[in-house]
């Protein structure tokens, strides 16, 4: 099974404590998935986040509905937090966010952990249409996130010689 990474960092002119609290409403995530996802929560709200805590939720990916399950592995306010999908489509989903403060503002770190199910199939998939639909998502959240949180929101982007997806055989 390959395992492929893919990271984002962009910077908000907001303080950290507020960028993490907009991330630790679940009810956020709406805001910042693509429309073309048909993102939906499931769970009953309110949710609390922390350790532990499950979200379920409903996606469209390319037309297909799924239903999709996470897990909050580690929650560190206002820093760091990670989660996992216990059920989906992937065979390994790991979401860390972190958030840094930096002069000016707070940088958000996205880094994700993904593995595909089905053997090389799977692994056509990512080199296909997988890894251009993860980059396409995170750039839909790019753009909302920047909107929601700051008039002055700038990505910072991986260097040129540096791809987002990386690929490793564990």
């Amino acid at each position: 099974m390959n395992t492929y990474f893919f990271t984002r960092e962009q910077f908000v002119d907001r303080p950290v404590a507020g960028v993490f609290s907009f991330f630790a409403d679940a009810r956020n995530l709406e805001f910042i998935t693509p429309p073309w996802l048909r993102f939906h929560i499931t769970t009953a709200g309110p949710i609390r986040m922390e350790r532990g805590a499950r979200v379920d939720y409903r996606i469209r990916l390319r037309g297909v509905p799924v239903r999709w399950t996470s897990e909050i592995l580690e929650w560190s306010p206002p820093y760091r937090f990670v989660d996992v999908q216990v059920r989906g489509p992937y065979r390994l989903w790991e979401h860390t966010h972190e958030f840094f403060e930096v002069a000016g503002g707070t940088l958000v770190r996205d880094e994700v952990r993904y593995a595909l199910p089905m053997g090389r199939l799977g692994e056509i998939a990512v080199r296909r249409f997988v890894a251009k639909d993860v980059a396409r998502i995170f750039e839909y959240r790019r753009d909302a996130l920047a909107s929601r949180l700051a008039r002055d929101a700038r990505p910072l982007t991986t260097a040129p010689h540096e791809p987002p997806l990386r690929s490793r055989r564990p």
